[in-house]
């Protein structure tokens, strides 16, 4: 197939959606598909791919207020119809629902070519952070308006299918998630690294790795923190990642290391030379960094659903939390922080658990949809009940 993916956020970005396309997209390539992946530009000395793995569209682009290292696609709908019309994909599949992706749909529509989508984030649920609850249904409200001018909507979890199919989003299937075991590994455990962080073999490390944003639920992190910080003394405590309230936190807990954004063989050391993973979001639509901690070796405690739920196994491979009991999951914090032996066995039932999630198979159920929606050009029956596959 000839495929266009349209995405706001595409490496050399670095974040969960990103990493997760371009493995979506060098899976497809590697299989015969013509890909074309039309992204933003970030920055002047960004260029399109040149190795033949595939191709990429360069559109103009603006920072995102707050997020200096992510930057927002302009409306393009001319320059889309002129290219699909000059060299037309046989689908069109849009990761991102900006203007750059309402841009593709309308052009995709115009030019009758099949479009497919993927639910990456929960914008809606994340206005209640921002002091903006009042947004919630109208955003929701656009996004599923988005979604079902597409022929098929794909999310990461069959409980986040349910729950979009119960707030009126129809043609729903499931696209599940893997990890690289490769490059997630706890072979890449550094001493000359925690040194650097101030902690000997035998001392603790916790680390944490998300995006610095009011939804990541820091508040619950730092309480976690600060609760293993009181019972060991010589405890370090590394935060990886970017965002709008890193200079923020920099100030309020100067004993936390901070490392901003890394590149991903950086992040992979630092997984690695963690103790423990305390992981306190409710706004995942999955969750990257839960899985890429299994397959580090470290022991992640999160609550009860999105990547969690699929993959942790209560006290086999981590540790889960009811979603209403923060005090919970501060105590589950501080009682694996006291357990190395604990620790240990959960890190290395982790490990055997990520061995297991192959992106190849999720390329095989992605290949599968998309072949299916060329193959079948039908538009899908907007008065349809919404339909669910569980694959």
């Amino acid at each position: 197939m000839k495929i266009a993916l349209v995405t706001e956020t595409f490496p050399p970005e670095i974040n969960g959606v990103a990493m997760t396309l371009s493995h979506l997209v060098e899976g497809l390539a590697r299989r015969g598909h013509a890909m074309t992946v039309v992204r933003p530009r970030q920055g002047s000395a960004d260029l399109p791919r040149a190795d033949g793995v595939y191709d990429e569209l360069l559109c103009p682009s603006l920072p995102i207020p707050g997020y200096n290292f992510l930057r927002a696609g302009l409306p393009v709908r001319g320059r889309l119809l002129r290219r699909w019309r000059d060299d037309r994909p046989d689908l069109v599949h849009i990761a991102t629902e900006g203007p750059l992706g309402y841009s593709a749909l309308l052009a995709a529509n115009k030019l009758d070519i099949p479009v497919t989508s993927t639910f990456h984030t929960n914008f809606h649920s994340y206005s209640r952070h921002y002091g903006a609850a009042w947004m919630t249904r109208p955003v929701l409200a656009y996004l599923r308006h988005f979604h079902n001018r597409t022929r098929l909507t794909l999310s990461p979890t069959v409980e986040l299918n349910e729950e979009l199919a119960r707030d009126g989003f129809k043609n729903l299937s499931l696209l599940a998630r893997g990890v690289n075991t490769t490059v997630f590994n706890p072979a890449k455990r550094s001493a000359a690294l925690r040194a650097s962080w101030g902690a000997g073999p035998d001392d603790l490390a916790v680390i944490h790795v998300s995006r610095l944003a009011a939804e990541k639920n820091y508040p619950l992190v730092i309480r976690a923190f600060e609760a293993v910080r009181e019972r060991h003394a010589t405890a370090r405590f590394v935060i990886v990642s970017d965002g709008p309230l890193l200079n923020k936190l920099r100030k309020a807990y100067p004993w936390i290391h901070f490392t901003g954004f890394l590149p991903r063989e950086h992040l992979a050391e630092h997984y690695a030379s963690g103790d423990l993973f305390p992981y306190a979001s409710l706004t995942e639509t999955f969750g990257n960094v839960v899985t890429e901690g299994l397959a580090s070796g470290l022991p992640v405690v999160a609550f009860n659903y999105a990547a969690a739920a699929r993959y942790i196994r209560h006290d086999e491979n981590g540790r889960l939390v009811a979603l209403d009991a923060p005090d919970d999951f501060v105590a589950k914090v501080v009682q694996l922080a006291g357990d190395a032996d604990l620790r240990r066995r959960l890190g290395a039932a982790g490990r055997a658990t990520a061995e297991g999630i192959s992106w190849d198979f999720v390329i095989d159920g992605l290949e599968h949809d998309l072949t299916a929606i060329v193959q079948n050009r039908g538009r899908p029956d907007a008065t349809a009940e919404p339909a669910i596959a569980l694959r």
